[in-house]
């Protein structure tokens, strides 16, 4: 890190509280779900902005229709995974490293990073009052067969639920350490951080002791409607990711596995409910309305949940 990037980030002068924070690259069509996501923590009164850490090749277009949106727009550049960690990563993942340059926006005391995939159907504002030191994220769930490659798949363990398919230590030792989803997480930016993340490996190994588990109603996984039904409503849920295949509600047509589902229905029709709704689009006016209205507010508490039990988290490819 350089000495001027140290100093500037030694200064809390001017630093505010929070950002929301998304990611987005190229040309394709994940600006809708960035957009949704604007018009979403409108539409539960957040009182934080929502910044988009966006590459060099997201076209001019969308960064006009994003700032119309109220968005603010902080060019990245592309961040590239040395070659020995690409050979096990989903093509995704490697695009995705340049997500570690979050890290950089140390303008913001504490950032809520949300993928351009996600939608906030609740206030989650009161993340932002999260004791610091931390790494807040939700646990992920094992049962799907993008982790067929992983032992845990093998032998159907998942750490949602461990007691229903023990792990067999006898042969294999001790339990994985927990695992979180890396699509929402809750932390500090720090330039020192950034330098050490580029050099450490993936998210779960660098915040494995770290990590504090978020409930599972802060990153709905769609696997986890019919994994794990016992665990999670959809009706619910304050975030919900729309991660699974055939899942993404501007692409969704129902064909893909589980997608027929109605719960799965549900969340789909309600995203659109959001994106379509054209009293959320951003006005200037109203949005300062709002804000002068929201410091009147109490805040709110943290959840009790968060923070409560601590975990280990294994190396990630996320």
């Amino acid at each position: 890190m350089a000495p001027a990037e140290r100093e500037r980030e030694k200064g809390t002068l001017g630093r505010r509280k929070g950002a929301y924070v998304t990611f987005l690259g190229g040309d394709g069509d994940y600006v809708k779900g960035v957009v949704g996501l604007a018009k979403g923590l409108r539409k539960v009164g957040s009182a934080y902005p929502l910044v988009v850490a966006a590459l060099p090749d997201v076209p001019e277009r969308h960064r006009r229709l994003l700032r119309s949106q109220g968005c603010l727009l902080r060019e990245i550049e592309p961040l590239h995974p040395p070659e020995n960690r690409t050979h096990f990563a989903m093509p995704h993942y490697v695009i995705n490293y340049s997500k570690l340059r979050i890290w950089q926006f140390v303008e913001y005391r504490k950032i809520v990073y949300l993928d351009a995939d996600i939608q906030v159907f609740e206030s989650i504002d009161h993340l932002f009052d999260l004791p610091n030191g931390h790494f807040y994220a939700v646990k992920d769930c094992f049962c799907e067969r993008t982790w067929s490659h992983t032992r845990q798949y093998e032998i159907g363990y998942c750490q949602q639920c461990p007691e229903r398919a023990p792990w067999p230590e006898a042969a294999l030792g001790p339990p994985p350490p927990a695992y979180f989803n890396a699509g929402m997480f809750v932390h500090e930016p720090s330039l020192e951080t950034c330098d050490r993340l580029l050099a450490a490996d993936f998210l779960n190994a660098f915040f494995r002791d770290a990590f504090r588990p978020l409930p599972p109603n802060y990153n709905l996984v769609f696997a986890m409607l019919w994994r794990h039904p016992e665990m999670v409503a959809a009706g619910e849920a304050k975030v919900v990711h729309y991660c699974a295949a055939g899942s993404k509600p501007w692409r969704y047509t129902g064909k893909e596995e589980n997608m027929d589902r109605e719960d799965v229905k549900v969340l789909v029709r309600r995203w659109w409910d959001v994106y379509a709704d054209e009293s959320l689009d951003y006005n200037v006016h109203s949005a300062a309305a709002a804000a002068d209205e929201r410091l009147r507010q109490p805040l709110l508490a943290a959840p009790s949940e968060a923070g409560a039990v601590h975990c280990i988290a294994a190396p990630s490819a996320a």
